[in-house]
């Protein structure tokens, strides 16, 4: 099992940065899954049981000037580590002027994976200060509690309004309650609502506009037999949708969510070569 990578080009590496950045506001410890083409990070915490989940996957060539590994096996080639995102995240801080990262997996009295940053010195000789951050492998026979969540089928589908707008509302709303109830409807319409028993708070966007989703079969799914103004609700943990939006470090291009009525909220936020998906499940 062997895996090494590098990054010459310092928007590709700030970038990333960014990245993992926003992964580690939203988990304390994930899996990061290396495939020959992509990395992924995932999170599941079993939505059962109230926890978030993540699915974070990027294209490795859009990133990555160097990039070498061996999987476990000629059949499964890939491999799968536990890591606390965190320090990742620390690690890439002292490369914002770096003339090259290299990342590999090492062994050093556990795995690590080793992230060795090469600094502008001001003689001949560069200066390398290498991060040993530890991580667990995971055994090939847990790899299937790592597979991308499946969407269930939603009520509504949505375009979100602009994150930085969204995340102020919330901020607010998190003040005065622990729950949030998010609607929508087919025909563009969002409302963020907070209800106690001294307050009662809604905010309305409208004009989102509604994704184009077509079904399994290829022809467009069929909105044109539901009321386009009824409104599916989910009511969720506000903390976990204020992570989700103060951990935004990268601008998407496009930004939807998925509302499964009293179930689930499914957030996609893409840009360019990554996407991230969140779910945060609805509570009773």
């Amino acid at each position: 099992m062997r895996f090494r990578a590098k990054i010459v080009d310092l928007a590709c590496l700030n970038h990333f940065s960014r990245i993992i950045n926003t992964i580690a506001k939203l988990a304390k410890t994930c899996i990061l899954r290396l495939t020959v083409c992509k990395l992924y990070f995932i999170l599941s915490d079993k939505v059962a049981n109230g926890g978030a989940s993540m699915w974070c996957e990027l294209s490795q060539g859009n990133f990555f000037d160097e990039f070498q590994m061996e999987g476990v096996a000629a059949e499964h080639n890939e491999i799968y580590l536990e890591l606390v995102p965190e320090n990742l995240s620390r690690a890439l801080k002292t490369a914002q002027n770096a003339k090259a990262v290299k990342i590999k997996l090492t062994n050093k009295h556990c795995p690590c994976l080793s992230v060795a940053v090469e600094l502008p010195s001001l003689s001949s000789s560069s200066r390398i200060v290498t991060h040993d951050i530890p991580v667990g492998v995971i055994p090939r026979r847990m790899w299937n509690d790592f597979r991308e969540p499946s969407v269930p089928d939603f009520d509504v589908s949505i375009y979100l309004p602009a994150l930085k707008t969204m995340k102020s509302v919330v901020e607010r709303m998190k003040n005065l309650s622990n729950l949030i109830v998010i609607e929508a409807n087919l025909s563009g319409e969002m409302n963020l609502k907070i209800e106690t028993d001294l307050v009662s708070v809604t905010t309305h966007f409208k004009d989102l506009g509604n994704p184009p989703w077509a079904s399994e079969d290829g022809c467009e799914s069929n909105t044109q037999d539901r009321d386009l103004e009824s409104m599916a609700e989910a009511c969720i943990d506000i903390k976990k949708l204020q992570q989700l939006l103060a951990g935004q470090q990268v601008n998407p291009t496009k930004a939807l969510c998925n509302i499964v009525r009293k179930r689930i909220v499914h957030f996609i936020l893409l840009h360019e070569e990554v996407s991230l998906q969140y779910f945060i499940p609805a509570i009773a």
